[in-house]
């Protein structure tokens, strides 16, 4: 290469302005370095220290971000995270969390990630961010979207008139927390919601219960069902079938026609989609306009991206 060459790539390089997304959750941070068109320039993850405190949190976020930076040789403009919780995206602040995080609520995780990284840092509820990741970048397209994530619990966004909707308290579209699908115990100790039947902890448990075998996960029962065990379907079915009366009825109170669906119980969306055609042909939105609920196309990718998408915005 010739240093006339050499000298072209170095300016281009210093001229080049990055924005980050940071994905944190309860056991792992994942970064992506993006340029200003969305492209990804480069990844990492690290694990989280969720109970060492917010401190340590920003600090391993932000370490792993100046690293990829570095490798990347641009100038950041801005960062966006997708934070496990409820958020005030406003003031940057964790409202509420699991208690697998410790010293999080409370946590002015904007102002300590822009103290160390030196840019502007816009911070949403993870679910949000993975919305508006598929939203740019993924399946979820149009103005009025709803996104679920089917993981260790089950998270809920909205996106009206093309505008993410927080609500007054951070927590619109938390459809995970909805009752009225079963009269099993919560994880947060009400009765009946969503999350009983189609997170990956409630299907772990719900085939135990009806099995007998412990010590399964999700994907172990995924396997199963696969295989033709009954029982696993049926858990499946379930789910199914709860996910799409949930987005029936987002879809029938907001009038919204795409629900997009992510998280590590999607990965099983062969055994989720029967059951959710079979509802929507039953109990579709009142409207009567088709409503689509569709798998998430960006994978691990998409908290990060949407966090990414949120920085450009505000910024």
């Amino acid at each position: 290469m010739s240093s006339d060459v050499r000298a072209a790539d170095a300016a281009f390089s210093a001229e080049r302005t990055l924005v980050a997304g940071i994905d944190i959750g309860g056991t792992k941070i994942a970064v992506l370095v993006t340029g200003e068109d969305g492209a990804v320039l480069a990844r990492g993850v690290v694990p989280a220290p969720a109970q060492e405190g917010g401190i340590a949190m920003a600090d391993a976020a932000a370490d792993l971000t100046r690293d990829l930076v570095a490798q990347v040789s641009g100038r950041l403009r801005a960062a966006g995270v997708g934070a496990a919780g409820v958020v005030d995206p406003d003031a940057g602040i964790i409202l509420a969390a699991s208690a697998m995080f410790t010293d999080w609520v409370g946590f002015g995780l904007a102002a300590a990630l822009t103290e160390r990284l030196g840019v502007p840092v816009a911070v949403e509820n993870d679910v949000n961010a993975f919305l508006l990741g598929e939203v740019a970048a993924g399946a979820g397209h149009g103005s009025d979207v709803l996104g679920v994530m089917l993981g260790t619990g089950v998270g809920g966004a909205l996106l009206l008139d093309g505008v993410l909707r927080h609500g007054p308290n951070g927590a619109a579209g938390e459809i995970g927390h909805t009752p009225g699908y079963s009269d099993l115990v919560c994880t947060c100790g009400q009765i009946g919601h969503l999350e009983t039947l189609a997170s990956g902890t409630s299907i772990a448990l719900r085939y135990a219960e009806r099995s007998g075998a412990t010590g399964l996960g999700a994907a172990d029962v995924a396997e199963l069902a696969r295989g033709g065990d009954l029982d696993a379907i049926a858990v499946f079915h379930a789910a199914g079938r709860a996910v799409a009366l949930a987005c029936a009825s987002a879809a029938t109170l907001v009038d919204l026609d795409v629900a997009v669906i992510g998280g590590g119980v999607s990965h099983a969306w062969d055994l989720l989609e029967p059951a959710i055609t079979a509802t929507l042909r039953t109990d579709a939105p009142v409207s009567g306009a088709p409503l689509r609920i569709i798998p998430a196309a960006l994978g691990s990718d998409a908290v990060a991206l949407g966090a990414a998408a949120a920085a450009r915005s505000r910024s």
